[in-house]
């Protein structure tokens, strides 16, 4: 019997409609719990003191000196010129935390941001497929990284922003795109990773534009900050991996890689007290094999793109370069809003496409269940305004979003590396018999142009 016409759409978009709920779930459990005990729960950060002060605390380095030689930052001086424009420079001549209470224009910005966000993923979305466009928006906009983000006060919130101008089709004009793409390096350097794939696709003339944007705006922010030079840079990132390798819980918490886990189990926490030797036995020797052959898939699927260029769509290569960085080390859990916002342009079609999507979805889930608590004291909430009893430890969480993110790239990258065998098959002509190397394959596949 051949199903209703009119009730195909809807049973299609049926699963996306059920993990979208699953997303508004879990966001109303999250208001429940902060309204009756006035801290967001986990996995939102356990400093229940410290929110937006990633915001903050770079806000007080861009209004006094210090921010390379005293407080070691990591990132080009495109942050601290940002800052200087969004801040109340007479808030920072105490701390921070002082500067939190008083510059109220940096809330404001942050807010017009996000807001900003908000409105470009339900656009892009819309202009891809209007079906579902409102489930896609609503798990991107108001899912776990963008919400971590936001809490957060993490720049990835503006970054965010000119990522979604650079990498999909709102903008027309080729330059402001490539202007868009060249701030969100500024502010995040591993964003780098995602103009590979115009290198793969032979797009010479992107790769410049790209290059020589990135390049005048961080001489253009280096000139106006003073401070912030290439060896300035690589000293600081060597001081902070040192240190963040002995910050093996902060590490953990919210992680995208199995990495950090394994070093967690090798440190000094007493972890065979929880956990049975041969569990951490097999952990130890199936995670870094299993990252390690996700990289593999990662890389057989670009150098399949480099010899068939066109095959695989560009947001997918930039989504494959961005999850394998991703699981190879933690650049922190907010990090997956560039990935996510690349995964939902996938049709839901196709079994590995399909699996990427559910992933996708489920990170976006803003609930979680600790199963070990491990840090319960008293603190004082500056969301809630008062002094609270806050509970942390290791959550289910912990170990299922790396494994998600790990689904991810091994779907992609087996949907692409079919794609990419199909145009390596040979075909012949009928009543010929001669071989013939197949075209590349565009429709699905093909990538996405400017």
């Amino acid at each position: 019997m051949t199903p209703n016409p009119s009730l195909r759409a809807p049973l299609r978009i049926l699963p996306e409609f059920i993990l979208t709920v699953l997303i508004v779930a879990s966001i109303c459990y999250v208001a429940w719990f902060f309204y009756w005990f006035g801290y967001l729960p986990q996995p939102f950060l356990y400093d229940t003191n410290d929110t937006f002060m990633d915001w903050y605390n770079t806000s007080y380095w861009a209004n006094n000196a210090g921010a390379y030689d005293v407080w070691r930052s990591v990132y080009p001086p495109l942050s601290f010129v940002f800052l200087k424009i969004f801040s109340i420079k007479s808030c920072y001549m105490t701390s921070p935390f002082l500067g939190r209470n008083c510059d109220w224009y940096g809330r404001l910005a942050l807010s017009i941001f996000y807001i900003a966000n908000v409105i470009l993923i339900f656009r892009c979305y819309w202009a891809i497929d209007r079906r579902t466009a409102l489930l896609r928006g609503a798990a991107m906009a108001f899912g776990l990284p963008m919400l971590f983000a936001l809490e957060r006060g993490n720049l990835i919130v503006p970054c965010f922003t000119a990522f979604a101008l650079g990498h999909s089709r709102l903008l027309r004009q080729t330059w402001a795109r490539w202007l868009n793409i060249a701030l969100t390096i500024n502010f995040k350097p591993y964003l780098l990773l995602a103009v590979i794939p115009y290198a793969l696709q032979r797009r010479w003339r992107w790769l410049m534009g790209c290059a020589t944007a990135t390049v005048l705006i961080y001489l253009f922010s280096y000139a106006i900050e003073g401070a912030g030079g290439l060896s300035e840079l690589y000293a600081n990132t060597i001081n902070w991996t040192n240190f963040t390798g002995t910050q093996l819980w902060n590490e953990i918490y919210y992680s995208t890689s199995y990495a950090t886990l394994v070093a967690f189990i090798n440190g000094q926490f007493p972890i065979l007290d929880y956990v049975g030797s041969w569990t951490i036995e097999k952990a130890r020797l199936i995670l870094p094999i299993t990252i390690l052959a996700g990289q593999c898939a990662v890389l057989a699927c670009l150098a399949g793109a480099w010899m068939r260029p066109g095959i695989v769509p560009t947001y997918r290569l930039t989504a494959l370069c961005l999850v394998m960085a991703m699981t190879t080390a933690s650049p922190g859990g907010y990090s997956e809003v560039f990935l996510l916002f690349l995964v939902f342009m996938e049709p839901w079609q196709g079994s590995g496409k399909i699996i990427a999507l559910i992933a996708a979805y489920i990170l976006c889930i803003s609930a979680d269940y600790v199963v070990l608590p491990i840090q319960h004291n008293d603190s004082f909430s500056w969301l809630g305004g008062r002094t609270v009893y806050a509970e942390f430890g290791v959550a289910v969480g912990q170990f299922l979003r790396p494994g998600l993110l790990l689904t991810i790239e091994f779907a992609l990258a087996a949907v692409s590396l079919s794609a990419i065998a199909k145009a390596f098959r040979p075909v012949r002509l009928g009543g010929i018999g001669e071989k013939f190397s197949a075209p590349p394959a565009y429709g699905n596949e093909a990538m996405q142009k400017p």
